[in-house]
């Protein structure tokens, strides 16, 4: 295992539906704006939204990327989502195998 320096990074982004986490998750491995989407179904999601608590079952897709790539992997996101305010949580990858952090890197350049 190695350190990074930071430079990659695991975001999670919510869905309206399986299709839709699908959609975006092929479009940014497509444009190597992320090395991989892995999309976990059965999200029950509570949240605030327009002053009112609702409750949603989701589609959470996580990405690994490279911090280069974040801000056009946030707008091909937006452009692809329905929702109004879509979720785009980043965080940060501190350590990992170096073989993998090698092959996010080799996916995303």
């Amino acid at each position: 295992m190695i350190r990074n320096g930071g430079r990659y990074r695991v975001v999670l982004v919510t869905c309206a539906s399986i299709a839709e986490a699908r959609r975006i998750g092929r479009a940014v491995v497509e444009k190597k704006l992320a090395a991989c989407a892995n999309i976990v179904t059965g999200i029950e999601s509570i949240f605030r939204w327009k002053r009112k608590v609702e409750r949603a079952r989701e589609v959470l897709v996580i990405m690994k990327t490279s911090g280069t790539q974040l801000r056009e992997l946030e707008r091909e996101v937006n452009r692809l989502h329905s929702y109004e305010v879509p979720e785009f949580i980043v965080l940060p990858i501190v350590a990992g195998s170096k073989e993998y952090l090698q092959w996010i890197s080799d996916s995303v350049h």
